[in-house]
């Protein structure tokens, strides 16, 4: 079970370091092409990328279309609320990093998205519950596994599902193993950047309060 679970991990490793490498092929050899100033936490691409289109249902119902990311630095992050530890600890640290963008107009005020890549298990209402007991500004949404898969690809994650011990006899004994980087947009809705754990929720408040800065 130890060398299956650490087998798992390498493999998500790799699969998300091979991602990150296609995703900086495809933005070809320029170097800092779209001219992003100077970050600490976060690893900018030397060109942004246009995500294909895609389509979440929020917790509130409504949809989380690709043109509703724009207008705003977004923060995105796959996990699942049954997630005994990496979820959490990001999704707090992450709610330390919003605590101090309070001082910026709500307009251009970055935004952080919760994805869960659970929908077996995780209901919009209980993904909305989840992420706003960490912050209440967080945005929450889910969808089928087949545009989870799609949306996760286009930002160079991966996730996969882990069936526990008795999951022959209980189908919700099961985790999800899932890339625990975070994706940044900007505000025209392309992939930006990366930023890889430990996460310093100072350092990186401070970069995108920079970066929204930057495009005011």
């Amino acid at each position: 079970m130890f060398n299956r679970k650490i087998g798992i991990i390498l493999v998500l490793a790799l699969a998300a370091g091979l991602g990150l490498l296609a995703a900086q092929k495809a933005f070809g050899p320029t170097t800092r092409a779209t001219a992003y100033p100077a970050t600490q936490a976060v690893t900018m691409y030397p060109q942004a990328r246009p995500l294909p289109e895609f389509s979440l249902r929020q917790s509130d119902g409504t949809q989380l279309t690709s043109g509703e990311l724009k207008g705003h630095w977004n923060l995105v992050f796959l996990g699942f609320t049954f997630c005994p530890d990496v979820c959490p600890t990001t999704l707090a640290e992450l709610a330390a990093t919003q605590s101090q963008w309070t001082g910026l107009p709500e307009s251009v005020r970055p935004r952080v998205v919760f994805v869960s890549v659970d929908p077996e298990r995780d209901t919009p209402s209980r993904i909305g519950e989840y992420a706003h007991a960490f912050h209440p500004d967080t945005i929450a949404a889910t969808a089928d596994v087949p545009t989870l898969e799609n949306f996760a690809k286009s930002l160079g994650f991966v996730f996969m599902k882990v069936p526990g011990k008795t999951h022959a006899q209980n189908p919700n004994d099961y985790s999800m193993d899932h890339s625990s980087g975070i994706a940044v947009i900007d505000p025209q809705g392309r992939l930006a950047g990366l930023i890889r754990p430990p996460f310093q929720p100072r350092a990186i408040a401070e970069d995108l309060k920079t970066l929204t800065e930057a495009r005011r």
